[in-house]
């Protein structure tokens, strides 16, 4: 009986872990694809190349078959970049040749891709805004948690769980009035805007503050019997036994201002200050033809938070196992 409940259980988390991944897959098949191979929509997931190429006098040149009348073919010529150069040429129907290449990878959509808008200047605004947003959360967080944690002060539990509240309140509801404060701070098209908002996440300060609470007393007993500060406390015991829950904590706040777009969207309008979700968003208005080059564009943005969870999942994994999420 057990054996087929984990028979069924595995086979329920394998389809649901093949759904979440072949989007993935077929992004990244697409991506490396011609946009031509993309229009026939013969294949999905195995990128494939067929062209003609016509054996001219040893020569051979690519071009594109109009029709073929038995032994007279009707093509166009191409050049190195598969412009038409000459229209409507006949041709020996012996001399056209099929070419099929599979698999066959594009990585010049990468190239094309990343040089078709300034994703350099993307790059660079978004690490920017999510290094700067990690170092306040993680600071606002570590001394929030402490005080909820550790702290006796009327009110601790009100404010705690009026904190938590906050957490039901989708962002749409507050961009208004968000935006009318920083307008009136002069902060709008500018870093603080997407920095200084964000320096202070509620979830985090809930899981440090669940995390603290399961450390032991004894150490902050022993800790106050040798003269240890408040605060002493916090970056000599509390920070060294945090380190998983931290990094959990890093790679959430990474991951967010990394797929930030809304907020930016709104309280930036210049295009050097444009995140990389913002500036993915105007790259797929301007080519919104070219899905190949639009699914190279996505590859490359999220990769860089693919790598950074499969470097950090050990310490997420130990921070949930550690941090005990409960009262």
């Amino acid at each position: 009986m057990d054996r087929f409940r984990s028979i069924i259980t595995y086979t329920i988390l394998i389809i649901f872990g093949l759904t979440m991944v072949v989007p993935f897959l077929w992004m990244l098949s697409t991506s490396l694809m011609t946009q031509s191979e993309f229009n026939k929509q013969e294949t999905l997931f195995i990128p494939k190349e067929e062209y003609h190429v016509w054996n001219n006098n040893g020569q051979t040149e690519r071009i594109l078959l109009v029709t073929d009348k038995g032994d007279i073919s009707i093509i166009h010529e191409l050049d190195e970049d598969l412009n038409i150069t000459e229209e409507y040429k006949e041709v020996p129907s012996s001399q056209i040749e099929m070419i099929r290449k599979k698999p066959s990878f594009h990585f010049a959509n990468y190239i094309k891709a990343f040089k078709k808008v300034p994703f350099g200047l993307y790059f660079y605004n978004t690490i920017y805004v999510s290094l700067f947003s990690l170092i306040g959360v993680i600071f606002t967080s570590l001394l929030a948690a402490y005080a909820f944690a550790r702290m006796e002060f009327k009110g601790r539990d009100f404010f705690f769980y009026l904190f938590l509240s906050m957490m039901m309140v989708p962002q749409p509801i507050y961009m208004i009035s968000s935006y009318v404060l920083l307008d009136k701070l002069s902060w709008l098209d500018t870093y603080n805007a997407l920095i200084i908002p964000w320096i202070a996440n509620i979830f985090t300060i809930f899981l440090f503050r669940q995390h603290f609470k399961s450390l032991p007393k004894e150490l902050f007993d022993a800790a106050s019997i040798d003269g240890c500060s408040t605060f002493g406390m916090l970056w000599r015991i509390v920070v060294p036994l945090s380190k998983p829950v931290i990094a959990t904590a890093s790679i959430f706040s990474l991951i967010s201002s990394w797929n930030s777009f809304m907020w930016p969207l709104v309280m930036i309008n210049r295009p050097e200050l444009r995140v990389l979700q913002v500036g993915l968003s105007y790259f797929n208005q301007e080519a919104s033809t070219q899905t190949t080059l639009l699914m190279a564009a996505s590859t490359f943005s999220i990769l860089p938070i693919v790598i950074l969870f499969f470097f950090a999942q050990k310490q997420i994994i130990a921070s949930y196992s550690r941090s005990g999420m409960k009262d």
